[in-house]
């Protein structure tokens, strides 16, 4: 069996670098010049609020540009760039619109022909991968010829790396998303996402590394400018890789050895060539996971501060999107509230398999799956739930407030600005350029 080719790349030059990486890794040599191209960036979050640290959360423009290039001495014509990100409104298209404006993909459209579209205004169609399973797909990049996958290089809370395969799931739509984050443990978030490319056209795959992010997805990370492209015509590949480069075993990414699993491979990289630069050299060790105390019942931040009378047990894979991004917001509220007095033996459940502890006075069922599961459930002395699906902020507040625990409502009607607060740990350090994220 031939060995597929992944490149790594260190990034120096504007186009230069993306080609090199791009030709080592032979990832267009077959690419017809008619092909129909679906680019497929990571634009996980986004606000008109504030401006937020892109890096190591959002693909650069820079990287989306070049590959747009690259395509267009191709011969390639019909190029569309399409993404479907979260936000706290499902319906909200003014959001997404602002980003592609921002981040230059309208220039892109006037320059190159480009055409950039919110994925969830667009038609889904079922997908039938095997096992059962069915998911949504957008029907741009099902009927595209040829994949183009721009995800950034990073590791990621819940599925350990965030990179090509993950990256898919901002093509599918929000049933489909919540479907993946199911309560089934034989077929949990690990085993869907696994799944993601397997029914798609050809995927070429291009890891944007320039920025890294640690304990990801989102902008409250570690992030540093690593200066790294990885590329492969196969996405497991690049993806075990570039786990590798993020410091990490294959072998410790579920999704990843499910994904080897179903192609008959291990989650190594023996049956792959490495060209350009070697993987040690350019490799180093990245946390996925914030930690929790030993029972999981706290963040240690929390633990620290000396906050008792409350359990906020550590999310799990049942933890949706939606869900995910009002989670920490609410943890700052709670970190904002605490006064030195403990609280009245609280605990807060989320995602949706989560059973209460015996003995708590009070306990808070945070969305509309966790209320589900335990509206009826007797160790529950005093219930607070908050049923919507994602849960509103009034709601949130009522509950927290009734279990006696005074979040500021603040944090909330300001929720858009509080990405502006981690732009300060960034100030006056040139590495992190805003210039890669705009196109002119």
């Amino acid at each position: 069996m031939s060995k597929s080719i992944v490149s790594i790349v260190k990034y120096e030059k504007p186009l230069e670098s993306v080609r090199k990486v791009v030709e080592l890794s032979g990832g267009l040599d077959h690419l017809p010049s008619n092909a129909k191209v679906f680019v497929k960036p990571n634009i996980v979050f986004w606000t008109r609020a504030v401006p937020f640290p892109k890096w190591g959360v959002i693909t650069t423009s820079r990287v989306v540009e070049d590959m747009v290039v690259l395509l267009k001495e191709h011969g390639v014509s019909d190029i569309t760039i399409g993404e479907g990100m979260v936000t706290l409104t499902p319906k909200d298209s003014e959001t997404p619109a602002h980003a592609f404006e921002t981040l230059g993909y309208n220039v892109l459209k006037k320059r190159y022909g480009v055409k950039p579209i919110n994925v969830f205004e667009r038609p889904f169609k079922k997908v039938d991968l095997g096992d059962g399973i069915t998911l949504n797909f957008n029907t741009d990049i099902l009927n595209s010829d040829f994949v183009v996958d721009l995800p950034v290089m990073k590791t990621h809370a819940q599925t350990v790396v965030s990179l090509g395969i993950k990256n898919l799931k901002g093509t599918i739509d929000i049933s489909s998303r919540k479907k993946c984050h199911n309560a089934d443990p034989g077929r949990d978030l690990n085993y869907m996402v696994a799944k993601l490319a397997d029914k798609l056209p050809p995927v070429f795959t291009l890891i944007d590394g320039i920025y890294t992010n640690a304990r990801g997805p989102a902008f409250d990370g570690r992030i540093e400018r690593k200066n790294i492209l990885v590329a492969s015509s196969d996405i497991l590949s690049a993806d075990l890789v570039g786990t590798k480069v993020l410091g990490r075993e294959p072998a410790e990414v579920p999704h990843l050895v499910y994904a080897a699993l179903n192609r008959g491979l291990p989650p190594d990289l023996s049956h792959i060539n490495v060209v350009g630069e070697s993987v040690k050299d350019v490799s180093s060790y990245h946390e996925y996971s914030f930690p929790y105390n030993k029972d999981g019942t706290l963040p240690m931040p929390m633990v620290k501060m000396g906050i008792n009378g409350l359990s906020y047990r550590k999310y799990d894979l049942t933890m949706c999107t939606y869900c995910s991004g009002l989670n920490g917001v609410i943890l700052s509220a709670i970190v904002q509230a605490w006064n030195g007095t403990p609280w009245d033996n609280v605990e807060v459940l989320t995602g949706k398999v989560m059973k209460p502890t015996p003995g708590k006075k009070k306990t808070i069922l945070l969305g509309k799956c966790m209320y589900q599961a335990n509206k009826d459930n007797p160790d529950i002395k005093e219930m607070f739930a908050v049923k919507g699906c994602p849960p509103s902020p009034a709601a949130i507040l009522k509950a927290f407030h009734q279990a006696g625990i005074n979040i500021n409502p603040a944090i909330f009607d300001n929720f858009d600005k509080l990405p502006g607060f981690f732009m300060q740990r960034y100030e006056g350090k040139p590495e992190f350029d805003e210039s890669f994220f705009k196109i002119v």
